[in-house]
């Protein structure tokens, strides 16, 4: 603005701070949905995890039934046998530290327990941690997680880990 001695003065405005409705509102739906996004990415991770966790277990238990094998075969013994299901489990002695547990099942129903099994793929009973064919040296997760539901025409599925078959 001009003044009457022709100088430009400033005119001092109020400047107003702060956001409105409508800006706040659209960062609270930001954040719902990345929310919504992170969620299910820590989920896959979660279920990433104990797949790994899962298959480490059954390649150690795995490795240690079938150094017992080949020492048997080594010793000599005319029918090398794969090890009997109580020596499987007694600590030391096919594995060297205890049995690890299932990262798929609960805590409470014994997860580092072993089961004599038929088949891979089939889970025994309810209490999990791991199935073991003693005839065939066998070893897998006796638990099959359901990772997710889905609704369509022909009615509600279920998709399972089906770490009982790896």
């Amino acid at each position: 603005m001009h003044g009457k001695s022709g100088k430009v003065t400033l005119r001092k405005f109020r400047t107003l701070t702060g956001f409105t409705l409508i800006e706040l509102v659209l960062i609270i739906v930001v954040l719902g949905i990345m929310a919504t996004i992170a969620i299910a990415k820590y989920q896959d991770l979660a279920t990433d995890a104990k797949t790994s966790a899962c298959k480490a277990a059954l390649g150690g238990l795995r490795g240690g039934i079938s150094t017992w094998y080949s020492k048997k075969v080594v010793a000599g013994q005319t029918t090398p046998l794969w090890p009997p299901i109580d020596t499987l489990r007694s600590v030391g002695r096919v594995v060297v530290n205890q049995i690890p547990p299932n990262p798929f099942q609960k805590p409470d129903s014994a997860p580092d327990s072993i089961v004599l099994g038929v088949s891979r793929g089939v889970t025994v009973g309810t209490r999990g941690g791991w199935a073991y064919n003693a005839n065939t040296g066998e070893i897998w997760a006796n638990t099959n997680t359901a990772i997710g539901t889905s609704s369509g025409c022909s009615g509600t599925t279920t998709t399972n880990l089906n770490e009982n078959t790896w």
